[in-house]
């Protein structure tokens, strides 16, 4: 790469940064740009600029979602420096599992909000909200108690394999597919409530038991068929065989490619279901407002990985997986006939969000520089309470 596209590069990384930060944040901006233009190795400048964009973009997304919801409070700058919205969304970035709570929530309601203005029935609403009360139960019952390293863990892997296994055998078929399961009524995909979480906890532990859960869970894709669960399983395999390459991986990884290759063989037929499939798209049709809450709040869904890839060292596994499952989701229901997770009509991957949640750590090993922590510790310990207030 010649030393005239490299600097071509980092102003280009410097501008995106500046776009994209509100005006209470511009300096930071302007002082990236600055330092990168001070620096006369080429190549260390562009990677200060990279660096400096994925640190501070997460942020910056987060602060433009939330400016319409901050300025109904009334206030001329809402998202000013030393504002409540401002302190409450620092807190939060140095909980990765509160971030996601919030990232759930937002996303939910501009879900909510696309559903509203595509006419879709009330009784979708309703599921699509009671689904988050439940995932948020169960994210607060379970939070404390459940951990990845347990040493239970395995069989809970082979548990849930276990039953999307007895969902591909007995769930209701619909088009020559059996991914869901009826539950007083209501149809529930147990693969995007179940696998997420199986994938980040085989994330965080190995053991013949965790194996043997992710090969029957690779069997039960391959049988319902289900080519967006199976790429997913496929996808976040392989990204833990670049953090971290062992046997049990290694056989997971294999029964996995082998998996999302038996779905290719059978042809998919299912149709696009309305306000499930397709949103992504058709929302825009609708009107660009819906298309907007749809696209954002599809944003937001990666947040939380994209702020602790940097922040916390030593959970990047982790939220690599977390990223590699929300995102091959996302790509799914935009490459195919596929649920939009989250902010389409449908509780059974707003609850496997939420869950998913469970595997991220609850306060972040923040690794900032020293010039850059001007809080202190009063500020650092009154930042729960904000936050405990914020989610209420």
């Amino acid at each position: 790469m010649s030393a005239g596209l490299r600097r071509g590069l980092t102003d280009l990384a410097c501008r995106a940064l500046l776009a994209a930060l509100p005006p209470a944040l511009k300096s930071w901006g302007w002082a990236v740009r600055c330092e990168a233009a001070s620096i006369p190795d080429d190549s260390r400048a562009l990677l200060f600029a990279l660096h400096s964009l994925c640190g501070l973009m997460p942020r910056a997304i987060a602060l433009q979602l939330f400016r319409p919801f901050a300025a109904l409070c009334g206030r001329a700058d809402p998202l000013s420096e030393r504002s409540t919205a401002m302190l409450l969304l620092g807190a939060a970035m140095h909980r990765p599992r509160a971030l996601g709570m919030g990232c759930a929530i937002g996303a939910v309601a501009l879900g909510l909000y696309y559903l509203a203005i595509a006419g879709a029935p009330m009784r979708y609403i309703g599921i699509n909200a009671g689904a988050l009360v439940i995932g948020l139960a169960m994210l607060g019952l379970f939070g404390r108690a459940v951990t990845a390293r347990h040493p239970w863990a395995g069989g809970a892997i082979f548990a849930m394999a276990v039953a999307l296994l007895a969902t591909a055998l007995f769930g209701s078929p619909v088009g020559g597919a059996a991914r869901w399961v009826s539950v007083g009524g209501f149809a529930i995909q147990p693969s995007l409530i179940l696998l997420p979480v199986m994938l980040l906890i085989f994330g965080q532990t190995r053991g013949s038991w965790a194996t043997a859960g992710i090969v029957v869970a690779a069997a039960a894709m391959a049988l319902q068929p289900d080519r967006a669960m199976a790429a997913m399983l496929a996808s976040c395999l392989a990204v833990l065989m670049v953090t971290r390459r062992d046997r049990h991986s290694i056989i997971a990884s294999v029964a996995s490619v082998i998996s999302l290759a038996a779905t290719f063989l059978r042809i998919d037929t299912l149709p696009a279901v309305p306000y499930v499939d397709r949103i992504l798209y058709s929302s825009f049709e609708i009107h660009m407002a819906a298309g907007l809450a749809v696209s954002g709040g599809l944003v937001l869904l990666l947040i939380p990985a994209i702020a602790g890839v940097r922040r916390d060292p030593e959970y990047r596994a982790t939220y690599a997986v977390f990223a590699a499952i929300w995102f091959v989701a996302i790509m799914a229901a935009g490459l195919g006939n596929y649920p939009t997770p989250v902010v389409g009509y449908g509780g059974s991957a707003i609850i496997g969000y939420l869950l998913s949640l469970l595997a991220l750590p609850g306060r972040a090993d923040v690794t900032a520089p020293a010039h850059s922590r001007t809080g202190s510790a009063t500020d650092d310990l009154s930042s729960d309470g904000q936050l405990r207030l914020a989610l209420a």
